[in-house]
This record gives C-alpha cells, structure tokens and sequence, in this order.
C-alpha cells in the first residue's frame, strides 16, 4: 500500500467537537490509525498509510455526524468508532445517537442509550421478549440497561411495580457478622442496584415507591412461593445461582411481567463443585418462544477503555488455561 491523502471538510463548530478538549480525540484516532493530520481553514487533511487514512477518515466522519446532531462527541464514541472500523464489523457510532435509541434520562438529565450495537441488540431484545437472559463481562451494561429500561416500563404504567433481586453471596470473601436489622443485612448486597435507581430514579422517589411497595430490593430467597404479576423483574449476578434457585426464579413469572436476568459467566463466587443455575438454565431455555439470549462481550464495555483491555486480557488468560475434563 502506498502514501495516501484525503481532505475533509469541516464548519468550526464541528472541529472543536470533533478535536475535543486538548485536541485529545483527533490525537487518538491519529494513535490508533498511524496518521498524520494538518488542519486549515475548513479542511481537515489526513496523510498516511492508504488503507489507514481510509478508516481514519471513516471514523472522522462519523464522529462528524454526531456533532452535527448537537451532540458532544465522548471518549466512548471515539474508542468504539476506532474498535468497529478496526474490526471490519460494519455499521457507524453515529447510529446510535439517534433520538429513537433513547431510553430515558437520569435525574441529572444525562440521556440512557445503549453504547454499543451489543447494547442495541439487549435492549431490542428486551423490548420484544418477556425474559431476557443478558450475559457479558463487567461494564457491558447489561444491569443498568435493565434498570433503565425497568424505570422507563414502570413510568409509563406498562407495569405496576419493579422487582430487583440477586443472589446474597459473598464475592469471594468472608465478610462476617454484619450489625444491624435484616435490611442492614442484606443492603451491602444489594447496592448496585440502589446505585442505580438513585441515578435515575432519584432517592426520594425511589424512597416513596418503595415504602408504597412498588419497588421491591430483596435477595433473591425471598422470591420463593410468590408469583410475580405485572411487574419488571431484574434477576442480578445470576451466575451465583444454584440450579433448583434459578428454576425457582424462573417458575415465579406471572402475567404481564418481564424478567430481565443477568450474570457474568467469569466472575462466579458460588462453592466448588457447584453449577451455575445461569449457565444451566443458557442451555436449557434458549429455544423457547418468548425468551432471549444476549450475549455481550468486550467490545460492548463502556467503562474505561482500560477496563475493556482488562476484560480481553482475562478472556486471553482464561482460554489458555487446561480445560478440566
């Protein structure tokens, strides 16, 4: 491949987007692409590699989109947009910035919309089945697209209550006697979720919901011998189940609800020797009418980019290793 150059056209007001604060966003994409820039007037020119300024200006002008539609452009959309045209996978960041995609708005205002195509996927799936199994990796978003998603049913009275439920295990660690009533007990285990709600919820209102009973936070053993009508059901770090905890689960969706569960495969804390109920269950339900398997993956982390390197980093580690027979 020879040297190549390609101009493009850029407004001011697009350029400062596009270049972010210390030039530190046309910085990556000139990292990641091995290109050099030069920016006059209203041309931004792009030298290098043939086939690396090509992708250097695809992800530019997708990035240019975005700005266009008023939007700041993120150190996420910067990451992803380099990931996809690296991977050859298809598809423009730009899409997922449209107004259609929104979920809802935190309390702040920040708007919730799935990050990734993999996030795209979940939440179409969530939309169009009545249980969704959502597994990935730390950070893919698979808990707080669900209780984004859960707040959203709930305000438009597609249900009458949220249920948030997980597993109260221990990660690993022997925790001991923890002081206090059984609320006290069982919140340190349930704090993700809370996190969550408050976010985009608010606490005052989540608060009011909760002591009207319309929101329900409790360990997963308190699901047993109920049936869940007309609610949003968000099973959390599923893949801490037992088998007979997860058919129990399972079994206790009633009318009119939708259960959202989800694990990270990885991360198990449960006793040696002892099955996941999530892995059981991806194997046994996955073709049943109704029921929806997402399965997320590196590329769908939205925290840190260090994080997603991480994550790949343990997935490379991990298929290394001897399978035990």
């Amino acid at each position: 491949m020879g040297l190549d150059k390609r101009t493009i056209k850029v407004d001011e007001r697009s350029i400062q987007l596009l270049f972010g604060q210390f030039d530190k966003n046309i910085r990556k994409i000139e990292k990641a692409f091995d290109v050099t820039y030069v920016y006059r007037g209203d041309e931004l020119i792009l030298e290098g590699d043939e086939r690396m300024v090509a992708k250097a200006e695809q992800v530019v002008n997708d990035l240019l989109v975005i700005s266009k539609k008023g939007k700041d452009i993120t150190d996420q959309n910067v990451d992803y947009a380099i990931s996809i045209t690296n991977s050859g996978e298809g598809g423009k960041v730009s899409d997922l910035e449209n107004d259609d995609e929104l979920i809802c708005h935190t309390l702040a205002g920040r708007p919730i919309r799935p990050k990734t195509f993999g996030q795209k996927k979940y939440c179409e799936a969530i939309d169009n089945n009545m249980i969704i199994f959502g597994s990935g990796p730390a950070g893919t978003g698979k808990t707080y697209l669900a209780m984004a998603k859960a707040i959203t049913a709930f305000k438009k009275g597609e249900v009458e209550r949220i249920i948030l439920t997980r597993p109260a295990i221990e990660a690993g660690e022997k925790l001991g006697f923890l002081p206090g009533d059984l609320q006290s007990k069982i919140d340190p285990y349930l704090r993700p979720l809370y996190d969550a709600l408050y976010e985009i919820m608010g606490a005052e209102s989540f608060q009011k919901n909760m002591e009207k009973g319309l929101i329900e936070v409790a360990p997963l053993a308190y699901m047993r011998g109920r049936t869940l009508d007309n609610a949003f059901i968000v099973l959390d770090e599923a893949q801490n189940t037992t088998e007979s905890q997860m058919k129990m689960f399972l079994t206790r969706i009633g009318f009119g609800s939708k259960a959202i569960i989800t694990g990270d495969q990885s991360q198990k804390d449960l006793a040696q020797g002892t099955k996941s109920g999530f892995d059981i269950a991806l194997k046994v339900v996955r073709n049943i009418d109704g029921i929806a398997i997402c399965n997320l993956t590196s590329k769908d982390v939205v925290r840190h980019p260090l994080v997603q390197r991480i994550v790949e980093a343990y997935e490379k580690y991990d298929s290394q290793k001897p399978k035990k027979k």
